[in-house]
């Protein structure tokens, strides 16, 4: 008996033992999970940094106005300080790297105290202008090699717990990827002697605005599932399910989800219920090999907008990511663009179909507009531009300014050494309101 009472005890103390055991090694997994990630995010947010750093400080360099320059540099300054306190927060206490944090320190010294003085007393100098081409090719080399390593983790799952470990018993750190990767970052850094997005113009507009400006009558659940058939071009064998947006929402509207038995995606779409206007449209789906170019699609994209009497529409602005088009499309008065007025939409190159649509800026800035005269001529809204941009294009057109405020502008595209930017005069008082630096092709990574 007294055996039978032992063998019991024993094994209820092996159990608890065993489940004490696995509940430590539970504990210890959740914690290494929270701390790998807390680094993947950390690293992924240091890469878009550099990333909007590279492109701010190269917005500058277009930049030929006080009212332009402070602000932007004020911009990169902020942009170093958010990379170089993001660098702290990746294990690498063990991996020099100093010198790439004082490079992000001393970007950020340079441009504060050029931002702060008075340009219009002290502008630029030509030293000063070096410098600045100086930091944008540096940061560009930074830029890559993130971007390469980013590469690398992703499509091979690395881990950066495995980095601080390497680090810690100096297991081998030669042969990982990453600290690899970051001590080339380092070298380049080191050889480096010390010596404002998108045009998303279109997105400026405040979202409180709301749609206060469409016009038309209140439809119902049916009448949206109607819209919905007809806007999508659905054959009538889809599952669609419509629900109204609810009491409290700044614009009534009803999301309606459609679900293809046949294709098995799912499409999701909101509709105005004053109106019944198309909001956005997002169908769930894989692209499969392209083949339709992103000039095809564009065409596409412009018959669809006619089709369904969005008129008055020309293309802004088109990428290809993967298989998908993305494209931009802003409304033209009298020759001159609207840059409030937009629809984005993507557009799936394997068969031609919509896969993504957005009027939300369109609808919420759509209204009937008085162009102002300009009170400068576009020969004198040109001598406002930095003489080192050459121009390729320029037209008028009606951008939000930083004040919120729709403005008349002349637009000019132009080059600066490998770049393209694309620059807002004011026609009104000639004031340098916006720069943008367009976006290069990206490289592929994978074969860097």
């Amino acid at each position: 008996m007294l055996r039978i009472l032992l063998i019991a005890a024993l094994s209820i103390g092996v159990a608890g033992t065993a489940y004490w055991g696995y509940q430590e090694h539970q504990q210890k997994n959740a914690i290494l999970i929270h701390a790998e990630n807390n680094y993947q995010r950390a690293f992924h947010d240091l890469t878009y940094q550099i990333d909007l750093l590279h492109d701010q400080i190269g917005t500058t360099l277009a930049m030929n106005s006080r009212q332009s320059l402070s602000p932007a540099l004020a911009e990169v300054w902020r942009l170093a300080a958010e990379a170089h306190a993001t660098v702290g927060q990746l294990p690498l206490s063990l991996l020099p790297f100093n010198k790439t944090e004082e490079f992000l320190s001393n970007i950020g010294s340079f441009s504060y105290r050029v931002a702060i003085r008075d340009l219009d007393k002290q502008p630029l100098n030509a030293e000063e202008y070096k410098t600045l081409q100086q930091l944008y090719k540096k940061s560009a080399d930074i830029q890559q090699e993130l971007r390469n390593v980013q590469h690398l983790v992703l499509e091979n799952n690395l881990r950066w717990m495995d980095v601080e470990l390497a680090l810690a018993t100096n297991n081998h750190p030669n042969d990982n990827t990453i600290i690899n990767g970051f001590k080339t970052v380092e070298k380049n850094v080191q050889s480096y002697n010390e010596t404002d997005f998108g045009p998303s113009f279109t997105s400026v507009e405040k979202r409180e605005k709301g749609f206060e400006h469409i016009s038309g009558k209140k439809i119902t659940k049916e009448e949206a599932k109607q819209i919905a058939k007809t806007f999508l071009g659905l054959k009538g064998n889809e599952k669609i399910e419509v629900v109204h947006s609810g009491e409290g929402a700044s614009d009534a509207f009803y999301s309606v989800t459609i679900k293809n038995p046949k294709t098995k995606s799912e499409t999701y779409m909101d509709i105005t219920e004053k109106g019944g206007y198309p909001i956005w449209v997002i169908e769930n789906r894989p692209v499969n090999k392209q083949n339709i170019s992103l000039n095809e699609a564009t065409m596409r994209g412009l018959q669809f907008l006619k089709q369904h009497k969005f008129n008055n529409f020309e293309l802004y602005e088109s990428t290809q990511y993967d298989h998908v088009a993305v494209l931009t499309f802003v409304t033209s008065q009298n020759g001159v663009r609207i840059y409030p007025e937009s629809i984005k939409m993507k557009i799936a190159l394997d068969d031609g179909n919509i896969i993504g649509f957005s009027a939300r800026d369109y609808l919420s800035s759509k209204r009937e507009r008085t162009i102002p005269k300009p009170a400068i001529s576009i020969e004198q809204a040109r001598k406002k531009m930095n003489p080192n941009v050459t121009i390729m294009e320029e037209r008028k057109a009606i951008i939000m300014n930083n004040m919120n405020e729709e403005v008349l502008c002349y637009e000019f595209l132009g080059t600066l050494g490998d770049d393209t930017y694309r620059i807002f005069i004011n026609a009104q008082n000639g004031i340098e309101e916006k720069v943008e630096k367009l976006q290069n092709p990206e490289p592929i990574y994978g074969e860097i």
